[in-house]
């Protein structure tokens, strides 16, 4: 349960897996609040449910504006908030309202959408969002890394273009699951292996298959250890990564949106292409674009 405050609105990430809630006076953080109740687990009827149980202390004074950004606004989440393709800037004028029976006032921000190459993200535009309003007047590209890593390029304020890779996906499913997971283990870090593996990508993007069978035999016949098979690996899938976003990080201001050790990994593999990429604070961003919405919805009022 949260901690009793008296915010002016409130601020919801709700991804697939957890729900993070903020109660904010106009920028500034009064109280934070979590659970594991992400989008994924939950039915249609039981999303107030689960945001009224997190945030009810908050709210002892009286219902006040409540908006979300992620997976919430998605086709199997609380509300559908429509995608709005590219370009564009990243927030929209206005809010998709999510169903309530309570006092809850609930608006969710909309996704964006690109046609061709076909992609979509949610969640991030409000990242983005909240990147330009921290860095106002930035263009160049922003690196987006996760399960789902989103190179992101952004001009004049608006979203141009964009696109998604499985890199993070692809390592879990590969350690989890594949014959790999024999020969990594959860902990150690092989700075050179890393470096090696990711100019090997580059260089060769075709030969990944080989490359990551290579990881296997190389533990068995040469008895590499897991720290540098770890390393290896996640050097492979983000230099094929690389090669394939050239377009995108090539001659451009490059910003990555993380502190911690997957975007530290980015900036390694960046680094020896010329690129020095500046991190970013990810909560600091989506609380600035949350804190926009919560702005440009008020304005409407």
């Amino acid at each position: 349960m949260a901690e009793r405050v008296t915010p002016d609105w409130i601020a919801v990430d709700w991804g697939t897996t957890n729900l993070r809630a903020f109660a904010m006076q106009g920028a500034t953080v009064l109280a934070r609040a979590q659970s594991d109740d992400g989008m994924g687990k939950l039915a249609v009827a039981e999303f107030e449910p689960a945001l009224l149980a997190l945030i009810g202390a908050w709210l002892e004074s009286g219902p006040v504006p409540v908006i979300a950004c992620g997976m919430v606004g998605s086709r199997q989440g609380w509300v559908e908030a429509p995608y709005r393709p590219v370009p564009c800037m990243p927030l929209a004028e206005t809010l998709t309202p999510a169903p309530t029976t309570g006092p809850l006032d609930v608006r969710v921000v909309s996704g964006l959408s690109q046609a061709s190459p076909a992609d979509v993200m949610r969640g991030e535009e409000t990242q983005v969002a909240g990147f330009l309003a921290l860095n106002p007047g930035w263009d160049g590209v922003l690196c987006m890394p996760g399960t789902h890593t989103k190179w992101v390029h952004l001009s004049a304020g608006e979203v141009v273009s964009f696109q998604t890779f499985m890199s993070g996906e692809l390592f879990a499913l590969i350690s989890g699951q594949s014959v790999l997971r024999h020969s990594l283990g959860q902990d150690g870090w092989d700075a050179e292996a890393f470096a090696a593996a990711v100019s090997d990508a580059m260089s060769k993007p075709e030969a990944m298959a080989a490359r990551l069978f290579g990881l296997r035999a190389g533990h068995l016949l040469n008895g590499i250890q897991a720290p540098e098979t770890r390393a290896a690996l996640s050097g492979l899938l983000i230099g094929a990564e690389l090669a394939a976003a050239r377009p995108y990080w090539l001659g451009q201001n490059v910003a990555l949106l993380g502190m911690g050790d997957q975007a530290r990994a980015y900036q390694d593999a960046l680094r020896p292409q010329g690129v020095e990429a500046m991190l970013v604070d990810t909560e600091k961003a989506t609380l600035a674009g949350l804190t926009a919405a919560y702005r440009n919805a008020k304005a409407l009022t």
